[in-house]
């Protein structure tokens, strides 16, 4: 049996989430950490997980979050 991609996935853990938006490790787990992303994780346990639909709806409302979290994302540079 094949295992579904990250795209046909309603949930995902920290660390596919991190592979399928492209996030930084560092900044996302300070994100997750915040606890201000109750809209759209769930916990199994004391597993967090992300509901995919949901955060994707999140970022396409605020992308100035999804720019911050993105891996080598755009740096302020002081002319």
């Amino acid at each position: 049996m094949k295992k579904p991609s990250l795209a046909q996935k309603d949930v995902l853990n920290p660390e596919e989430a991190i592979e399928y938006f492209g996030f930084s490790r560092r900044k996302f787990s300070r994100f997750l950490k915040d606890g201000k992303c109750k809209k759209y994780t769930a916990l199994y346990g004391r597993r967090r997980l992300i509901l995919r639909r949901e955060f994707e709806k999140y970022l396409e409302e605020n992308p100035e979050v999804k720019e911050g979290l993105l891996n080598g994302g755009k740096s302020k540079v002081k002319a």
